[in-house]
């Protein structure tokens, strides 16, 4: 049987270009009307030359920072999605695993001011991965997450585990995607066994719902 991790995998590999469909086609309204300019705002505010983008899917934060003039690297873990994204402009996108960044096993550059993860980070033990990115950060540089606000999606069940993500309600030709759900303190815990230190939260809301559409994250190395 194979593991949640594998299945995640798989299921963007399958869900790759239903993906690129919904987001070039604006399909996705919490992103339309909120998440996307709230990650773009979050990094802009920090004012950044060189930016890496974890998990860049098809490209679209990478072409909104190079529009501002602003180095945009990209990585992700995805043939598809990677290809999307160098065919739609971006100049330096790497194909790699999260293992393989974990691991250093590939090299994506360093001495970044920023390297952002928008609704990237869906694997269980994410604190590999953010000690990895930490050190990729430039002196003074720092980590942006936007996730899943965990008490949007808690649905009665506020403790760690994996749920699905079933796509219902989304055009296209989707499989459903398992996904790990962390408690905000879970969050800040791995972030500071990361060597992060958190100096920023945000819940981006849109103005005429009650529900966070999102957490958004801010924080540098110790």
């Amino acid at each position: 049987m194979l593991d949640a991790e594998t299945h995640l995998l798989n299921s963007w590999q399958h869900n790759a270009q239903a993906w690129i469909d919904a987001v070039r086609s604006g399909a996705i309204e919490s992103r339309r009307q909120v998440t996307d300019q709230a990650i773009l705002l979050a990094i802009l505010s920090r004012q950044p030359e060189r930016v890496l983008d974890l998990g860049c899917g098809e490209g679209w934060l990478l072409r909104a920072l190079a529009d501002r003039g602003i180095e945009a690297v990209g990585v992700d873990g995805d043939n598809t999605l990677v290809e999307a994204a160098r065919a739609a402009g971006s100049a330096e996108v790497h194909l790699a695993s999260y293992v393989q960044l974990a691991e250093g096993d590939v090299s994506v550059g360093r001495d970044y001011d920023l390297v952002c993860a928008n609704f990237a980070l869906l694997q269980q033990d994410v604190i590999p991965l953010l000690a990895a990115m930490n050190g990729l950060l430039a002196p003074g540089g720092a980590v942006v997450i936007q996730t899943l606000h965990p008490w949007s999606v808690a649905a009665g069940d506020y403790q760690d585990g994996w749920r699905e993500e079933s796509f219902a309600g989304f055009a296209g030709d989707w499989r459903p995607m398992p996904w790990y759900f962390r408690t905000l303190a879970s969050w800040l815990n791995a972030l500071d066994m990361a060597g992060l230190r958190l100096v920023s939260l945000q819940e981006p809301q849109h103005p005429q719902s009650a529900v966070p559409q999102a957490l958004l994250m801010v924080a540098e190395g110790r």
